[in-house]
């Protein structure tokens, strides 16, 4: 039974800006919001979040490829499900556009959830973060939230010695590869 209510915004982040004048800040400006998010995020310059599991579907035309340069680009979040959960889960026709578009028809199912890790880091966003499941390949097991419900979030948890010097390796070279 709450209501929404105008926050301070400029006043805020203008008493944040002049103590701390060379903070990074991002934003989440996801879904459907206001302008004014836009504006007050455009306005210091602040870094917007792009999740790649959003940027699929099967109407093509909505199909966000493009990712900016000036962005945290994320293959999801806390509130999303696993790369390989979201893989899994995708109709026939989304998960064709994701495939033909990653050109991964011939990866392992089990492997696909390496080429929207690549696909994140060799974008031109300024900040690339990739969820520790993701690395490890998990499914819907290892989601953190499912938004708007009580009870089973925030659980799961890395077990000791999840990260193979193999995986460590890989990820190293990825991130090398893409400069991140």
């Amino acid at each position: 039974e709450g209501k929404w209510i105008e926050g301070p915004s400029y006043h805020f982040l203008d008493s944040v800006y002049k103590q701390l004048p060379k903070l990074n800040m991002i934003v989440e400006d996801l879904g459907e919001l206001r302008p004014q998010v836009h504006e007050l995020r455009d306005h210091y310059d602040l870094l917007g979040m792009k999740v790649m599991q959003f940027s699929f579907g099967e109407d093509e035309r909505k199909v966000k490829y493009k990712i900016p340069q000036h962005c945290v680009v994320y293959t999801g979040t806390h509130d999303n499900d696993t790369t390989a959960g979201w893989f899994e889960k995708l109709s026939d026709g989304d998960k064709e556009v994701a495939l033909r578009y990653m050109n991964s028809f011939y990866t392992p199912k089990e492997e696909q959830h390496w080429d929207l890790i690549a696909l994140a880091m060799r974008s031109t966003a300024d900040t690339c973060i990739i969820p520790v499941q993701d690395f490890l390949g998990l499914g819907s097991e290892a989601r953190i939230n499912m938004p708007s419900t009580l009870g089973d979030n925030w659980k799961w948890r890395m077990t000791k010695g999840a990260f193979s010097e193999e995986l460590k390796e890989k990820i190293r070279r990825m991130t090398k590869l893409y400069g991140r």
